[in-house]
């Protein structure tokens, strides 16, 4: 889909109000009015921003960190709920597609979730993350693929992932084959130094490469105060510093503003739909440039809760994947066959 005029975009990198679900819901909405104001269409906030990241599991062993993970719990999104409600108007109010990260719960369970919200309010997409990373693990549950999807938008054709799910190259492919425009990638910032910055920034303007499309790419920020807070002890502050880079990517892998590494702000950049098809006439992965006879990739589609009920009110058994997927099932982008090599 052409799209033209151009299209005017914006990464917030700001920081949450810790402890405070409705102090950084406040945060967030009062961004997408400021947003808006200077004509932006779609803007995009950092992973789990609502109610913040948790950098206590970070910086704290399992054995102490059972306080703030309840404190997070008790703050947490639910969806549908007050903060999705709240977004949703502002988005509606403002002609805004909105990308949010949010801790979420449901049940007795954390997740790392995405929401998306299209310029008339709807909720369109909720995702969660695929696997979380390394401490990540002590706090959320993993997501399914049931979100791994692209969806069409006032401002296009939208995916989004959170942090390291970009080293998942299939999840990243599955959201090329589906042609995104634009890809919202979200980051906790504010961690483990320089180096995180550099990583973002490699990782980011490859997918941009890679697919043919636009990337919004969103840190969070904490203050010297904030990360006192979280941290006592000056070595464990000083792994809660850089990390932070805010950044608009063009197809052709080029920064589209400045980036921002350091504090509160918004990255502002207008999108010309056309360097799509001029970086997809050099290499399109999933069309001129695929080889789909060696290579096809398997997705699987459906929600996958932990437990299904029969009629009987017998839980089911877990349903194997197919041995053989037919290459245009409603659940498949394609399927993987395996080929000698002479």
């Amino acid at each position: 889909m052409d799209k033209s005029p151009t299209i005017r975009v914006a990464a917030a990198q700001i920081s949450p109000v810790l402890f405070s679900r409705e102090g950084t819901t406040e945060k967030v909405l009062a961004a997408i009015a400021d947003a808006a104001q200077q004509g932006v269409e779609l803007i995009v906030f950092p992973e789990t921003f609502i109610p913040y990241y948790p950098y206590f599991s970070f910086v704290q062993p399992p054995v102490l960190m059972g306080k703030e993970h309840m404190r997070l719990y008790e703050e947490a999104v639910v969806v549908p709920g007050p903060v999705v409600d709240a977004v949703s108007q502002v988005a509606k109010d403002r002609g805004i597609v909105v990308v949010l990260g949010i801790n979420e719960l449901d049940g007795g369970s954390l997740y790392n979730s995405q929401l998306l919200f299209d310029a008339d309010g709807s909720l369109l997409l909720k995702r969660r993350k695929l696997t979380p990373t390394f401490h990540e693990r002590m706090v959320w549950g993993q997501g399914d693929g049931a979100g791994l999807k692209v969806v069409e938008t006032a401002v296009g054709r939208v995916g989004a992932l959170a942090c390291w799910e970009h080293y998942n190259p299939l999840a990243r492919y599955a959201l090329i084959a589906q042609r995104e425009q634009i890809h919202c990638a979200q980051f906790p910032g504010s961690m483990v130094g320089d180096i995180f910055a550099e990583q973002i920034e490699v990782t980011i303007r490859h997918h941009a490469l890679e697919s043919g499309c636009f990337v919004v790419n969103a840190t969070g920020w904490l203050s010297a105060e904030q990360v006192r807070q979280i941290a006592d002890d000056p070595k464990l502050q000083r792994v809660l510093a850089g990390g932070c880079h805010t950044a608009i990517i063009s197809p052709e892998g080029k920064h589209l503003c400045e980036p921002i590494r350091e504090g509160e702000g918004l990255a502002i950049a207008d999108l010309d739909f056309s360097l799509i098809i001029k970086r997809k006439r050099m290499v399109d992965a999933v069309g001129h440039y695929a080889r789909p006879e060696l290579l096809k990739l398997w997705m699987n589609s459906d929600p996958q809760p932990y437990s299904l009920e029969t009629g009987t009110g017998a839980i089911a058994p877990a349903v194997p994947p197919p041995e053989a997927e037919p290459a245009h099932s409603s659940n498949a982008i394609a399927h993987c066959d395996p080929q000698p090599v002479a």
